[in-house]
């Protein structure tokens, strides 16, 4: 552990002199843009019938060819994407595909281009993925989508110095090429829970459940071949932390799947995202540094928290020894270990890490507005802050520039204001810190928030909750219905209990009670109100395609009492069904 009086970490660095120019014009870290080259697009040959697509879109697609047939692990992001999968592949071998694996359900939306050619085949992956889904694409629709386009620069320009360089994992979340990105997504038909060994395509293949960024994970063991695909060991060092919003990835359950893979001694590491590895030497070597960057991170963490100290404390205590930066696999390419460390003190402890103030903080833009007056008033923040990021104190400037538009409410009832000259300041302040830094999330986070700042990126749909007709249609109609309780305005619904009945036409049915300013779920056989549809006119009014109203007035949807039932829709923070 490093001594408490050590700088903060260079999760950026303090001199222009680390930032170069890509290709397209962007301005990142010089290390970064050379982490570009290992994401180029390329049908790897791994091994005899074994190919991996890398640069397709943010994951690979891997194939493996068995007596049988073709096996197909991952499908992406849309099945355009998987549409080209298949094309490369098909320059090296005509075998049918005979059967799916999901590594875990991140990338799983192109599966119906391989069903469409070759139905009935099998699909597997861990029963999880589709609950999974559901979390995504209901119950956290909005802030997943916003996270997405925070971390992944999906709304950055295609040119210039904020264009993207790379997304650690990956060229981009996706392919624009693949545009106009259709879902199509295929429910596992062969599950598990446990590890199992199993024939698929002819192959002996060992299954073997695996959380890592998702709890749905697993690694995929082929031993007659020597191939391990997995979503564990990642072209730079694991995200404990990703800065678009997870649940808690907990290291010591990273640390046994990581175990498992150094055991197996394969000859072939295919990964998720990345180029494929070939050795089992360099591949020993490899899995062992991965897994123990996580290790140092996590136990070095319990180490100072232990010690008693805070949150800000052990990210300049908890720093990974340089050696780690010997390998692009454990360097800091996708996400930082301050935000590491961070993460693992809340996994384990909560928030309150024993700062006294934390208890009870003054409310934010109340607390910015004393610190600006008791700084002598903004034009003297405004000061400070431009001298610090002239010279190159960007923390310091960051916070202060922070005060400046974190104290007032905008139009939107967000405490995001102040004039347009501060935030340009805190724009140029983010948009430094983006160029220098080698952390792809970070950077894209930092472009994103900064062209928002300056107003020519408008991200406001993202903060709205959001539900797709293509996830509804692609999901029980019942899962939802379920979804409206994250929409309960408790000041409308009040505590009055009111159910509702849905009788679907094309789905089964299913109901919502309305209590103590909650909803819960049920069948709806004791509802007292009733709305009668299909499955596609709720996924029209979910997608705020048409309003309650109008489908009323159309005729596509009855309802027992017209009244009862629209002041009993108001209760939802929904336009389509509260207007």
């Amino acid at each position: 552990m490093v001594s408490a009086a050590q700088k903060f970490p260079q999760s950026f660095s303090t001199t222009g002199d680390v930032v170069g120019e890509g290709p397209k014009g962007e301005l990142a870290h010089k290390t970064s843009l050379a982490h570009t080259p290992r994401l180029a697009r390329k049908l790897w040959s791994v091994c005899p019938g074994v190919w991996c697509l890398v640069g397709n879109g943010l994951s690979n697609q891997t194939f493996v060819e068995g007596p049988a047939g073709l096996i197909a692990i991952d499908t992406g992001e849309s099945t355009q994407e998987m549409s080209a999968a298949l094309a490369e592949v098909r320059a090296h071998t005509d075998a049918p595909v005979v059967a799916v694996m999901y590594s875990h359900f991140h990338y799983v939306g192109g599966t119906e281009a391989v069903t469409d050619q070759y139905p009935g085949i099998d699909v597997w992956g861990h029963e999880r993925i589709v609950e999974n889904r559901l979390g995504y694409g209901f119950d956290m629709s909005a802030v997943a989508g916003r996270g997405l386009v925070h971390q992944f620069g999906m709304s950055l320009p295609v040119e210039g110095p904020d264009a993207i360089a790379n997304v650690g994992l990956g060229l981009a979340f996706r392919d624009s090429d693949h545009a106009p990105f259709t879902e199509g997504f295929v429910a596992p038909n062969k599950t598990l829970t446990e590890p199992m060994v199993t024939t698929i395509a002819g192959l002996e293949v060992h299954i073997t459940p695996a959380p890592s960024d998702a709890d749905d994970n697993v690694t995929i063991w082929f031993p007659s071949l020597g191939v391990c695909v997995n979503n564990m060991v990642w072209p730079t060092l694991f995200n404990v932390f990703a800065i678009r919003g997870e649940e808690f990835r907990d290291p010591r359950i990273l640390l046994s799947g990581l175990d498992h893979i150094a055991s197996l001694g394969a000859e072939h590491l295919v990964g998720a995202h990345g180029p494929p590895l070939s050795g089992a030497e360099m591949i020993a070597s490899e899995v062992v540094s991965y897994r123990d960057s996580i290790q140092f991170m996590f136990d070095q963490t319990v180490r100072g928290i232990n010690r008693g100290l805070t949150m800000d404390e052990l990210t300049e205590a908890v720093q990974l020894p340089a050696h780690f930066q010997d390998s692009s696999l454990t360097t800091q390419f996708y996400g930082l270990v301050e935000h590491h460390v961070r993460q693992i003190f809340v996994g384990l402890r909560g928030w309150f890490d024993g700062t006294e103030s934390a208890l009870f903080p003054v409310a934010h833009s109340e607390r910015h507005a004393k610190l600006i007056a008791g700084f002598g008033g903004a034009d003297e923040v405004r000061r400070q802050s431009r001298e610090a990021l002239a010279v190159d104190e960007l923390r310091w400037a960051l916070e202060l520039a922070t005060w400046l538009v974190r104290t007032d409410v905008d139009e939107h009832g967000r405490v995001d204001a102040g004039t347009p000259d501060d935030r340009a300041h805190l724009a140029a302040v983010l948009r430094t810190i983006a160029q220098r830094t080698t952390a792809a999330n970070v950077r894209s986070w930092c472009l994103t928030r900064a062209l928002e700042l300056e107003g020519s990126l408008d991200l406001s749909r993202h903060r709205v909750h959001r539900m797709s007709a293509g996830v509804v249609m692609s999901n029980p109609a019942a899962a939802s219905v379920a979804a409206l309780r994250m929409l309960v305005d408790p000041l409308r619904s009040g505590v009055e209990d009111r159910e509702l009945r849905w009788e679907f036409a094309d789905a089964e049915p299913a109901g919502l009670l309305l209590r103590n300013g909650i909803a819960v779920a049920t069948d709806g056989q004791d509802a007292t109100m009733s709305i009668q549809l299909d499955h596609a006119t709720w996924a029209q009014l979910l997608g705020r395609k048409v309003a309650l109203s109008e489908a009323i007035e159309s005729g596509s949807v009855t309802v027992s009492d017209k009244a009862l039932v629209t002041d009993f829709f108001s209760c939802f923070d929904h336009p389509s069904l509260a207007g």
